[in-house]
């Protein structure tokens, strides 16, 4: 067992750290009245219930329960172990912590067996693959490849690119040599199994190797290019979805974007993570790409806790526009800011900075994106012919059909102008065009609020009630957490066991132990303490719930008969239950004797009343 933190040193880091600073840097946060509010980063949902109390320095989503403070937050959202949040944490305000192996009340959340050996295989293979590139002559090709690409040095490292080798089993059999279980590591596409063999070999063969990376920095897929262009190989052979990788949840760069992105209240999302290496090039720190699949909801949630504010960077080809206009339209239906950055000339990101220099891609493309609007114009345009009738109706229906949905009339002046001077259609015309699809959308909309759906009451969110029974819990526990001396109360009125929920009962277990060992301690402390993440949340939601410390001993003698009631009424049911299954075996004397005892619990209710 390690040497733990002095309790001194937690509490300097803890007082000289600003949760609001800490949790901005993961989640957007908008001050209401004196709390802050937020995406919560531990469930996915669309209206911030997500809240940060600066003068508490606490955190607490009203959604799934989560809560706790700077350190716990960071020990949840990266998951780290007490002992390295805190290292973490102490670093930003100069504090050196050294970082042990922990002991029990300081390890990791808990996290599988299996992913924790593909996390790591990821890891040694992308530092192998590394060393290759930069270290052994058999890299030297790859690495010159690289350099004159221009990928500097320093590119190289950020990225951790590396080179594997055309062996069929280099890294197969070094996996194999670190005792590692090559089945759990076949499951991620790492290393392939042979057909109607036990034997294995290496996915990745002769290419460059760029690493993805998790939001918290550790790699879990890769993406290899062919050095020689070779018509039997694809140019790019990508890990395969496994545990640990899923394309709809994974943003490229996200690991190194987001404190930019928290800087600058935008990010760029391009189409392709090679494009956010050229774009790194050129100095855009705040760019991030999906891996091979279209925008998800789950993206923009990622991007959401972010910033509200999202420039679109797609290759300029007609596939990229359509690519870019069906991004657009998921942020836009997310009510969040949403710009285009079009690239000339159905270039890429690369082939522009290549053209036109990496300073004209920052201050022509990226810093002079198009409006929602003015890109969906520009879409709508293409292989339109305004000579023709049609088309112009079309063209003139689709850009209506957005405007009907928008509040701006500043917008709505701007854009009507253009598409009358585009299309030689007068503007009066175009309004009366506008206001007969508001007046048709406002009726749809009235008929759609008058129809009384059965389903609409099932679909309202609601926030969970409790039982009245587990609300005289959540009460007892929240005195013990203020109070250690409640503690012995409720064990001299109910024994060793207070509560009826094992989880109450756990938390109350625990709480014990940590009392003996900080007699002085608080419920921030206690959370720090607590390894099981559902733990916490019942431990906060307890120490936020409404408690009278004015009457403290009768509200907690209250709780405490609530929970005794419960318990024998508990006890009658199966009682009664036990005796109907006598019945049914026809066991007389044991139906009646069970009846009894039901009778005579019934009869000590009466001393609750």
């Amino acid at each position: 067992m390690t040497n733990r933190i002095e309790e001194q040193v937690i509490e300097q880091v803890r007082n000289n750290t600003d949760i609001v600073d800490v949790i901005s840097e993961y989640v957007q946060l908008t001050k209401r009245g004196r709390n802050y509010f937020g995406l919560c980063p531990f469930h996915g949902e669309q209206t911030p219930s997500f809240s940060v109390t600066q003068e508490k320095q606490i955190f607490h989503c009203f959604g799934c329960g989560a809560g706790g403070n700077v350190i716990t937050f960071l020990m949840d959202i990266e998951n780290l172990s007490f002992q390295d949040a805190v290292s973490k944490l102490g670093s930003r305000i100069g504090l050196t912590i050294e970082e042990s192996s922990s002991n029990n009340s300081e390890v990791k959340a808990p996290i599988s067996k299996e992913v924790s050996i593909m996390k790591k295989a990821h890891e040694f293979a992308s530092d192998y693959f590394h060393h290759l590139l930069l270290h052994t002559e058999e890299g030297e090709n790859a690495l010159n490849y690289l350099e004159e690409r221009g990928f500097s040095a320093q590119l190289i490292e950020k990225y951790k690119i590396g080179w594997s080798l055309p062996n069929w089993d280099a890294l197969t059999t070094l996996l194999e040599r670190k005792g590692m279980d090559l089945q759990e590591i076949e499951k991620t596409g790492l290393i392939i199994r042979k057909e109607n063999e036990l034997k294995y070999f290496d996915r990745f063969r002769g290419r460059i190797m760029f690493p993805v990376f998790d939001e918290t920095g550790q790699v879990i897929a890769f993406s290899g290019r062919i050095l020689e262009k070779n018509e039997n190989e694809a140019k790019y052979l990508n890990s395969p979805e496994s545990p640990i990788f899923q394309k709809s949840q994974v943003l490229y760069n996200l690991d190194k974007a987001r404190l930019e992105i928290r800087k600058q209240r935008n990010v760029v999302v391009f189409e392709g993570f090679l494009d956010v290496i050229a774009a790194s090039k050129a100095g855009i720190e705040n760019g991030v790409a999906t891996m091979g699949t279209a925008l998800t909801s789950q993206h923009i949630t990622k991007l959401n806790r972010l910033t509200s504010n999202v420039t679109l960077c797609y290759d300029g080809d007609k596939a990229g526009m359509e690519a870019a206009k069906r991004a657009a339209n998921s942020l836009q239906a997310q009510n969040i800011q949403t710009e285009v950055a079009i690239i000339p000339d159905a270039m890429d990101p690369d082939d522009y900075i290549k053209n036109y220099g990496e300073e004209a891609f920052q201050t022509k493309i990226i810093e002079k994106p198009h409006s929602y609007l003015s890109f969906m114009m520009i879409v709508s345009k293409r292989d339109k012919n305004f000579n023709n009738e049609n088309d112009t109706l079309q063209y003139i229906q689709e850009i209506l059909e957005i405007l009907s949905e928008r509040n701006s009339s500043v917008e709505r002046d701007l854009y009507i102008r253009q598409l009358s001077q585009e299309t030689n259609v007068s503007e009066e015309a175009i309004y009366q065009h506008l206001r007969k699809l508001q007046g048709k959308k406002a009726k749809q909309f009235k008929n759609e609020q008058s129809d009384p759906l059965p389903t609409q009451q099932v679909m309202t969110k609601k926030k969970r009630t409790i039982s009245a029974d587990e609300r005289a819990e959540r009460i007892l526990l929240s005195h013990m957490l203020h109070n250690a001396q409640v503690i012995d109360i409720a064990r001299n009125s109910s024994g060793e066991q207070c509560f009826i929920r094992d989880a109450y009962e756990a938390a109350y277990v625990r709480l014990t132990g940590y009392y003996e060992d900080y007699p002085d301690g608080d419920y921030q402390r206690f959370l720090e303490v607590l390894n099981d993440a559902e733990l916490r949340k019942i431990v906060m939601e307890a120490a936020l719930s409404e408690r009278d410390p004015d009457h403290e001993t009768e509200e907690v003698m209250d709780c405490l008969r609530h929970i005794r009631k419960y318990r024998i009424e508990q006890q009658i049911e199966r009682k009664l239950q036990e005796a109907k299954e006598a019945e049914k075996m026809a066991d007389m004397a044991k139906a009646l004797k069970l009846a009894q005892e039901a009778i005579q619990l019934r009869k000590s209710l009466a001393t609750f009343v």
